[in-house]
Order: structure tokens, then C-alpha cells, then sequence
């Protein structure tokens, strides 16, 4: 705002006044004056747009980390059901052996 001789430091308010009095030549309507206002907003509507495509993009990420985890877990657990398999047969196959091999006592 240009400061002339007939403004006086009053306040806020007086200064909008002020502003508007100062500015009775633009042809902009009201709307199109409020705009540079709705342009200081826009990065902060930037920066949310971010933020949701950032929450979204980790709520994504974790989803599919939980659905990895899951099932690793469920490969691991496949995993111990046929090694405890192999070990019964492996324990009963040694069973049968030493009862072949073994010397009898009489």
C-alpha cells in the first residue's frame, strides 16, 4: 500500500479502509481481489494434498508389509511342519536300523 499525507496510523481496521479508499479505480471485482488471499491458501492446500498422498501411500506400504509378514510367517510355519515330518521319519528310520543292526544278547 502507498503511504500518502492523508493516512494516520490508527489501527488495523482503519487500514483496510484505508486500502479500499485508496483503491477506488480497480476494476476487478470483489471476488478477483480476494483471490490473491485464496492464492496464499493454495500451498497450504498443496501441502495437505501432499500429506493425504503421503499418509495414503504409507497406509498402502504398511498393508502390504503386514500381507508379506504374513506370509513369510506362513511359509516358515509350512516349513516346520515338514522338517518335524522329515525328523519323525528320519527318528523312526534310525529306530528301525539299530533294531536290524544291533547285536542281540543271549
Amino acid at each position: 500500500m502507498a503511504v500518502t499525507g492523508e493516512e494516520t496510523e490508527t489501527g488495523p481496521a482503519d487500514d483496510m479502509t484505508a486500502c479500499q479508499l485508496h483503491n477506488p479505480s480497480s476494476n476487478l471485482p470483489q471476488e478477483m481481489v480476494g483471490a490473491s488471499a485464496d492464492s496464499r491458501k493454495k500451498p497450504a492446500g498443496d501441502a495437505l494434498q501432499k500429506r493425504e498422498l503421503r499418509l495414503m501411500k504409507n497406509r498402502e506400504a504398511a498393508r502390504e508389509c503386514r500381507r508379506k509378514k504374513k506370509e513369510y510367517v506362513r511359509c516358515l510355519e509350512n516349513r516346520v511342519a515338514v522338517l518335524e515330518n522329515q525328523n519323525k521319519t528320519l527318528i523312526t528310520e534310525l529306530r528301525a536300523l539299530k533294531n536290524i543292526y544291533r547285536p542281540k544278547v543271549e
